[in-house]
């Protein structure tokens, strides 16, 4: 038998390597987990700083065949098109690039390997940016912050919602709806789940029920006035393979936490 590569998933819980692991179920290869609490402080901890310098997670480690120095990768979309690029032959996690007969050529890629490469960059570079404002600023004004002061910060932070991270949420929404009903399918690349998918699952499960929080919506709120988008998300949840990368965590351990708390 040909040795394999062997790959090992630093995994944090309530972060992004959750779509890591579901992305590794997926491409079907063999690989090691090691899984990591959150601090008190909900910080990662400083064990992760001895596999990167940064000391985030998702972080994976690749010791080619016959080698043993390992390749370290970080940030998922860089993972995610690392390991897309190298395993998913026999897969639909990442589509056809080429156009017959266009191989290298500007232009010659298929339509849905373009939207397959940019969501990896807007994922991360756009969608999450707007995100985690939306958790930090949500923070402040929450139980943690004194009740005497909570009344300020809740003013100062209903403002940012309002000039910042509303308007960027329904611009990213819309957006979203527009792509889900371009695809020709059910997946933003497709009829086919693929990495781009997986890549997208845990900001967007995780943020699912928090969209309403981020200001006044039109009609009867988000999940009216863009179905599609809130039925991909559903879809995405209820994906066997998501669900398989839940039930692997609690199958270490029972007291990693997937999500954040809603």
């Amino acid at each position: 038998m040909t040795e394999q590569p062997k790959i090992k998933l630093y995994w944090l819980e309530q972060s992004r390597a959750q779509n890591i692991l579901w992305l590794l179920e997926e491409l079907k290869v063999p690989y090691e987990i090691a899984t990591f609490h959150r601090g008190s402080d909900m910080l990662a901890p400083p064990e992760l700083k001895k596999i990167h310098p940064l000391g985030k997670s998702p972080v994976v480690s690749i010791t080619p065949a016959g080698s043993t120095e390992p390749i370290v990768l970080a940030e998922s979309g860089f993972i995610t098109q690392y390991l897309s690029e190298h395993f998913s032959e026999g897969t639909k996690m990442m589509p056809k690039r080429w156009k017959d007969g266009q191989e290298g050529k500007a232009g010659g890629e298929t339509a849905e390997w373009l939207r397959w490469q940019y969501i990896l960059h807007y994922a991360e570079g756009s969608l999450m940016p707007m995100l985690f404002m939306a958790m930090i600023l949500g923070s402040l004004r929450g139980p943690r912050i004194p009740f005497f002061i909570r009344p300020i910060t809740s003013m100062v932070v209903n403002q940012l919602f309002s000039r910042l991270v509303f308007p960027n949420a329904k611009a990213h929404l819309g957006f979203l709806e527009q792509q889900l009903e371009t695809s020709g399918g059910d997946f933003l690349c497709g009829p086919d789940l693929t990495a781009a998918d997986v890549l997208l699952s845990f900001a967007l499960i995780t943020a699912k029920d928090k969209f309403e929080t981020f200001g006044t919506w039109e009609g009867d709120g988000p999940k009216a006035l863009y179905p599609k988008f809130f039925a991909y998300i559903d879809r995405l949840e209820a994906h066997p393979g998501y669900q398989k990368s839940v039930e692997k965590v609690k199958e270490i351990d029972s007291s990693m936490r997937i999500l954040f708390p809603a």
